[in-house]
């Protein structure tokens, strides 16, 4: 069985988790979020632990266990804790502006960019160089933060563009005559 598979969800104070037909949702401060239970997966509550075991043998039912798993705790921790991802902008004249639900990135374009927030999550910027992606579902954030982040990516030789605040950029030599 699979490593992570076998390690019980541990369900706080606060978060109610609940399993309808194929559909597992779970309930916080944060928000509700819910997945689609899988056929090669049984899901059960005992004690306020969340396990999970393969329906078979099988290598998928295995392997379908501990992304289970490891998907319903994303979503515990996101609902009771959240997650946040944090970008800078390194450059001459780079800047971003949070207004709302939506992020004014000034990058070195001819023209601004605007980016338009989804439901659940929110966006901050404590200094000018600094862009803080908060919300519940793990997966929008970091798939939001890769979405800014690709509108001006590090580039290798001076290092501009934005990035991971704990991304290591390697700088290029430049060619020598």
């Amino acid at each position: 069985m699979s490593r992570v598979g076998k390690m019980p969800v541990i369900i706080p104070a606060g978060v109610d988790v609940s399993i309808k037909d194929d559909q597992i949702n779970v309930k916080g401060t944060g928000g509700t979020l819910s997945l689609t239970q899988s056929a090669l997966v049984k899901v059960s509550i005992k004690d306020g632990k969340l396990s999970f075991e393969p329906v078979n043998e099988s290598r998928e039912a295995n392997a379908m266990s501990g992304t289970i798993r490891q998907l319903v705790n994303n979503m515990v921790v996101g609902v009771s804790k959240g997650f946040e991802k944090k970008l800078n902008l390194i450059g001459v004249g780079y800047k971003a502006q949070a207004a709302g639900a939506k992020l004014n990135l000034s990058v070195g374009y001819s023209h601004p960019v605007n980016f338009e927030m989804p439901a659940g999550i929110t966006v901050a910027t404590p200094t000018p160089t600094e862009i803080v992606i908060k919300g519940a579902d793990r997966q929008r954030v970091g798939q939001l933060a890769a979405e800014i982040r690709a509108v001006r990516p590090p580039e290798p030789y001076k290092g501009k563009g934005i990035r991971y605040s704990d991304e290591k950029v390697t700088i290029k030599e430049t060619k020598k005559k």
